[in-house]
């Protein structure tokens, strides 16, 4: 069956998650992650997705700007700066504005001039998405954005990827669903849609029972991939 709909995942996938740690490291105020802001954005990141994992196995939901600080209080730890309030402020702040890839806006507007349906559909808050939506200027090629927020447990969870056919009223393999998580792309093969791993550190595929149909290293090949 065609693509009627292609879904995005957001943070990692449109919004770059490494941004707010660069920014911060650049700026006079916060030298102090000059030197080491990589590690500061790589722990916050895996952090904030394992205790989105604990948090669902254990069935202890809480909103994911819970989990973004949870996340950021132990790589601060983890990298010695957990005694700077300030510079938590920032990163916390920056989180709000994060950078989409260069390569988005045009993506999205392929996409919806071709009258296809576009959304994210993520972990976040409602309030952080449309933070994050607003930053990047993409308001106007995106339909919606779907968050966890609804069903109250986080990916991969079959009920967040009802989400998609309960808003469009679309069948599983009418949609195209892309997410630079390899384990959120293979979970989402296994559900049911076409799925799009992007890839863009080359890190090896996950050992899971499902894999995504296809591989990029960036988002610039979605609209063929839609038959755009």
């Amino acid at each position: 069956m065609p693509i009627t709909t292609c879904v995005f995942d957001a943070y990692g996938t449109l919004f770059d998650v490494a941004a707010a740690a660069r920014q911060a490291a650049s700026e006079p105020d916060f030298a102090a992650i000059r030197d080491d802001w990589p590690q500061v954005a790589e722990h916050w990141r895996l952090k904030q997705l394992q205790y989105s994992w604990l948090r669902a196995v254990t069935k202890s939901y809480a909103d994911f700007w819970t989990v973004t600080q949870d996340g950021l209080d132990w790589a601060l730890e983890k990298t010695g700066h957990d005694g700077d309030a300030a510079l938590r402020a920032r990163l916390l702040a920056l989180y709000w504005e994060l950078q989409a890839y260069a390569e988005v806006p045009q993506m999205l507007s392929t996409l919806k001039a071709a009258g296809l349906n576009t959304a994210i559909l993520s972990n976040g808050s409602p309030e952080m998405l449309d933070g994050a939506v607003r930053s990047a200027g993409i308001e106007d090629v995106l339909d919606v954005s779907l968050s966890v927020q609804s069903v109250g447990i986080f990916k991969p969870d079959a009920s967040v990827y009802d989400l998609v056919g309960e808003h469009f009223g679309c069948a599983k393999d009418e949609v195209l669903f892309v997410s630079s998580n390899g384990w959120d792309a293979a979970a989402a093969s296994g559900y049911g849609f076409r799925t799009a791993w992007v890839n863009r550190s080359n890190e090896p595929m996950d050992r899971l029972p499902w894999k995504p149909a296809d591989v990029l290293r960036d988002l610039i090949g979605i609209p063929a991939l839609a038959g755009v």
